[in-house]
């Protein structure tokens, strides 16, 4: 069940690796396949009719196990079923923390409200981010109460996972996120190895791969770019 959630999460981002691993230039080797989990190992849900503001936890499958996306324990058992990189999101809060979390807004998934990057850590480390997922239109949140002071920060996770490969998934489009990522990395240089790539908003995208030599990264123009 575990191995069957994580494949689904693999699909929507690969063509990040494709795009970015040096293996294009070679044919790979039968056998040699290699997953990138999409927010560690998550809770599925219905694909239809999805908008860019869907609240996909008010539409989960019922639940196989209680891994709660972006978590270290869902990252955890990403790395146990052998996924080689682990895609996570992030936003620059106040504070100047990371705080590693999908939604722009933390009406979806938490007991919170407002929006993420707006909020403190230390307000954001005391959510619950299972709270509002439910498989059966609202009667019953299966994940509440299990994800209380889950939310990670980017240090957290990569503090926890030596050796280990993250896709970081920008969500806005402001400038300082690259600047505060790669300082982060200068002044924790063990990290960097860690970075497998960045992705999402254009801006910070395009300035992490100016500021941070030898970063992986994949925005609209070098989608577009790839594909003509």
């Amino acid at each position: 069940m575990f191995r069957k959630a994580l494949m689904a999460g693999a699909i929507a981002v690969a063509v990040l690796w494709l795009s970015n691993t040096s293996l294009l230039g070679a044919r790979p080797e039968a056998g040699n396949i290699k997953l990138l989990s999409h927010r560690g190992v998550h809770q599925t849900f219905s694909p239809e009719d999805l908008e860019n503001d869907t609240c996909t936890a008010s539409r989960i499958l019922p639940p196989a196990h209680e891994f709660i996306e972006n978590t270290l324990p869902s990252m955890q058992a990403a790395f146990q079923y052998d996924a080689a990189v682990v895609e996570l999101d992030i936003h620059l809060t106040p504070d100047g923390k990371f705080a590693v979390f999908h939604d722009w807004t933390l009406d979806c998934r938490t007991d919170g409200t407002g929006i993420a990057e707006e909020t403190l850590m230390i307000r954001l480390k005391e959510l619950d981010v299972g709270y509002g997922y439910t498989a059966d239109g609202g009667r019953t949140f299966p994940l509440r109460g299990k994800g209380i002071g889950l939310m990670p920060t980017l240090d957290e996770v990569l503090r926890e996972f030596p050796g280990r490969k993250f896709l970081i998934n920008f969500k806005s489009q402001r400038l300082d996120e690259a600047e505060a990522l790669a300082e982060l990395l200068q002044n924790n240089p063990e990290w960097r190895q860690a970075i497998f790539g960045v992705y999402g908003g254009d801006i910070p995208t395009r300035e992490s791969l100016r500021l941070i030599p030898g970063l992986r990264g994949y925005d609209k123009a070098s989608a577009t770019n790839r594909c003509l």
